[in-house]
């Protein structure tokens, strides 16, 4: 199921961005050198789909990829504009510092940078924690959004991996 976000709605949450700073947590946009250690990062951590669709993020100028640093190491990153214009996703936050509100502050860098490019909505495809996003966006699913935009998505067989 795809959902949508009323960007004209979303504004900076200062509140979130010094929560981000007391953990040492930094929110940024990514630079071009970093395409390979960023995308080999996200295909360890969370596969080679969500690594292809970040590497399309990074060929946009500037890259649509957001990367959260903590202690010079990356710890999570959200894109925007990699399967469709005006949509958001992958995004992804290793394990080991969920529950700090870096997922949060990710999103709502992202969505508000679709924002500033001018657009008044964002779909978030094939949404997992629907919750999370109704919460901290007001994310409200698309009717008749399935399959979407991934159906047909081509997968290796178990004899391929």
């Amino acid at each position: 199921m795809d959902y949508l976000v009323n960007l004209s709605l979303l504004k900076p949450e200062p509140e979130l961005d010094e929560r981000m700073r007391k953990a040492g947590v930094t929110i940024r946009r990514a630079l071009a050198p970093e395409l390979e250690l960023v995308t080999g990062w996200v295909r360890k951590t969370f596969g080679s789909g969500w690594s292809s669709e970040t590497a399309v993020s990074f060929m946009r100028q500037p890259p649509t990829c957001f990367l959260a640093t903590r202690d010079e190491r990356l710890v999570g990153f959200a894109c925007h504009e990699s399967i469709a214009r005006g949509f958001f996703g992958p995004t992804g936050v290793d394990k080991t510092v969920r529950g700090l509100g870096i997922g949060h502050a990710l999103l709502l860098a992202s969505l508000l940078d679709l924002k500033t490019m001018g657009y008044g909505y964002a779909i978030i495809g094939d949404v997992g924690p629907s919750a999370f996003y109704e919460r901290t966006v007001g994310a409200t699913q698309i009717p008749n959004s399935e399959p979407g935009i991934y159906a047909g998505l081509l997968k290796l067989s178990s004899a391929e991996e």
